[in-house]
């Protein structure tokens, strides 16, 4: 719709000029009225619903690969983690200075391990007496995608020890898994990370992605997250359509780069189930 607005001219007619005159400037300054023409902008909210491309690559899709923290759980494992170590605040500030630039991903994630140092025991310890925070609908939405065929992977930059329980929760095998491992010392004590998982550098899921699609023969795949990691798995090779996920944490880059956006996964399964 284009918006038009009209600044109000008004003519000063000199007394005894005769009505053929004050028409003709009345007429002249009618067409001096200055029109503002603002270009019509598409909604930011165009992609809160799912366009028939989109609703057609779903349906479609063999192969659906979720992001795990803040995702498919409620909660970011990495902190939680260090927060039950002692170590929060200083994860978080060593988090907030990475996201600033200047550090790299993997010694971003080199250096948050070192200083939480988890070892065996007390990674084991957590997982006792934590229990995956699963987020809302996601169950519904796995039976569905995996009702309908479909094949269902989680792509973590997270760690597999934690993520282990949440994909027994939900039924996924642990070779669906594609995330970070700590490495243990003989002893249990902290020892490094395996540097060969996709996730552990930069670009790593959209690798991870393409890796799967490429091995397992899904000739359509869907992405589904929260981060801009996650948007960057639809690319050639990779992701064919991309569902952007706010329901525990909104990010504007995800929000408006994403095929859909949805905050519950309520209609995604409807979706998936409709035929």
């Amino acid at each position: 719709m284009f918006a038009v607005g009209a600044t109000p001219v008004t003519a000063v007619v000199p007394a005894k000029l005769g009505r053929s005159k004050t028409n003709s400037l009345r007429r002249a300054a009618r067409s001096r009225v200055v029109v503002n023409v603002v270009a019509p902008q598409m909604p930011s909210t165009s992609n809160r619903e799912p366009s028939e491309d989109v609703i057609d690559l779903l349906r479609t899709a063999t192969g659906v690969c979720f992001d795990v923290d803040s995702t498919v759980c409620t909660d970011e494992g990495i902190d939680e983690l260090a927060a039950f170590l002692g170590k929060g605040e200083e994860v978080a500030e060593m988090t907030n200075k990475a996201m600033g630039g200047g550090v790299g991903f993997r010694e971003a994630l080199e250096m948050r391990l070192s200083v939480m140092q988890p070892t065996k025991q007390s990674v084991e310890t957590y997982l006792a007496n934590n229990e995956p925070k699963i987020s809302p609908g996601v169950p519904e939405l796995f039976d569905a995608l995996r009702a309908n065929g479909k094949t269902v992977y989680l792509v973590s930059g997270g760690f597999r020890q934690m993520i282990a329980p949440v994909a027994a929760r939900l039924g996924v095998p642990p070779e669906n898994i594609f995330a970070n491992n700590i490495l243990f010392n003989e002893d249990g004590s902290y020892k490094s990370f395996d540097p060969e998982e996709f996730t552990s550098k930069a670009g790593g899921k959209a690798e991870a992605v393409k890796h799967i699609k490429a091995k397992f023969g899904h000739g359509t795949m869907a992405m589904v997250g929260d981060g801009a990691t996650d948007l960057e798995s639809r690319a050639p090779g990779g992701a064919d359509v991309f569902v952007g996920y706010g329901g525990v944490q909104q990010r504007a880059a995800v929000m408006d780069g994403a095929d859909w956006f949805v905050t519950d996964f309520d209609k995604f399964t409807e979706v998936v189930d409709s035929k």
